[in-house]
């Protein structure tokens, strides 16, 4: 059975050919010394936010994790104003991920000669911000 060919669309009179771009901008942090399930909590807070409004949650939040999360933002604003010349107040939160990073294994002596493993989670931090 032969696999019909889709045609180019023809465009109208008065149509152009472009479309909006839309702007992203990123900030990553890596290699951040906490668990990637505590950084998640304040992660989710600010997606989907105005930059304006991610900010103070990130700053009223009393955890290690927004004061973490809050600098890569910042970071991402600061690439957005320098590198793309986007206003502040135009951003929105698109994303802000926290993966897991690298674990450091460490021993605790434990009874009768044992030894329990402790694992000291890390954690890769994204802020996504786009302009629309």
């Amino acid at each position: 059975m032969r696999r019909k060919r889709s045609r180019p669309q023809r465009m109208r009179l008065g149509e152009t050919n472009e479309r909006k771009q839309i702007m992203e901008v990123r900030a990553l942090t890596k290699n951040v010394r906490i668990s990637p399930e505590k950084a998640r909590h304040v992660s989710r807070l600010i997606q989907g936010k105005s930059v304006a409004e991610a900010l103070a949650i990130v700053d009223l939040s009393p955890r290690k994790a927004a004061a973490l999360i809050g600098k890569t933002l910042r970071s991402a604003i600061a690439n957005a104003e320098n590198n793309c010349d986007v206003n502040r107040k135009a951003l929105t939160v698109k994303a802000a991920l926290v993966s897991p990073g690298p674990i450091i294994r460490r021993f605790r002596p434990k009874a009768r000669g044992s030894a329990g493993r402790i694992r000291k989670r890390t954690s890769h931090m994204e802020v996504i911000l786009t302009d629309n």
